[in-house]
C-alpha cells in the first residue's frame, strides 16, 4: 500500500502538471474594498448551491492519479507479471486503489470546501455586483437550470457516441 500511495502522488503530481491549467488563486480582497455583509451572505449562498459541483471536482482530482496509475499498472502487468498472477495482482492493486479513492475523496472533499470562500467567494465578491448575486442564486435555484444541468452527461454522451462513431474510420488507421 505504502509503494501505491507514493506511485499515486507522483502520478498526481505529474497529471496535476501536465494536464491542470489553473487560473491563479486571487489574492485576499484588499482591505480598500469592503464587502457588505449582504453580499457576503449572497456569496455564500451561491458557493452553498455550486457545492456538489466542488465536491465533484475534488472527487476527481482525488481518482485523477488513481486512474493514472491504473493505467500504468495495466501495461506493466502484461509486459512483467506472469499470466498465472496477473488476475490476482491486478485485483489486489484495484483495491488498494479503490481504497486510496476512498480515503482520499472525503479529505479532498473537505478541503475544497474551506478554501472556496477564499477562492471562488473572492472572484464572486470581486466580480459580480450584489444585484448580480441575487440573480445568479435564483437561476441556479431555478427548476428549468437544475434540469439543464443534470443532462449535461447526457449531452456529454450523446455527442461523444456519435462523433466517435462517425470519426473513428478515419482516426482508427492513423492510430495505427
Amino acid at each position: 500500500m505504502k509503494k501505491l500511495m507514493i506511485a499515486a502522488s507522483v502520478g498526481w503530481m505529474l497529471a496535476a502538471s501536465a494536464g491542470a491549467q489553473t487560473a491563479p488563486v486571487p489574492a485576499a480582497t484588499p482591505a480598500a474594498a469592503v464587502v457588505s455583509p449582504a453580499k457576503k451572505q449572497l456569496v455564500a449562498k451561491v458557493l452553498d448551491i455550486l457545492k456538489p459541483g466542488i465536491d465533484n471536482l475534488a472527487n476527481s482530482l482525488a481518482a485523477a492519479p488513481a486512474l493514472n496509475l491504473r493505467q500504468q499498472l495495466g501495461q506493466v502487468l502484461q509486459q512483467r507479471v506472469a499470466p498465472e498472477r496477473r488476475e490476482a495482482l491486478a485485483r489486489d492493486l484495484e483495491a488498494d486503489l479503490r481504497k486510496f479513492v476512498e480515503e482520499t475523496g472525503p479529505m479532498m472533499r473537505d478541503r475544497a470546501w474551506k478554501l472556496a470562500p477564499s477562492t471562488m467567494g473572492v472572484l464572486f465578491e470581486e466580480r459580480f455586483t450584489e444585484e448580480e448575486l441575487r440573480q445568479l442564486v435564483v437561476m441556479l435555484e431555478s427548476p428549468l437550470y437544475r434540469k439543464y444541468h443534470g443532462m449535461g452527461n447526457d449531452f456529454q454522451r450523446a455527442l461523444g457516441d456519435k462523433l466517435l462513431a462517425e470519426t473513428r474510420p478515419s482516426v482508427e488507421p492513423r492510430w495505427k
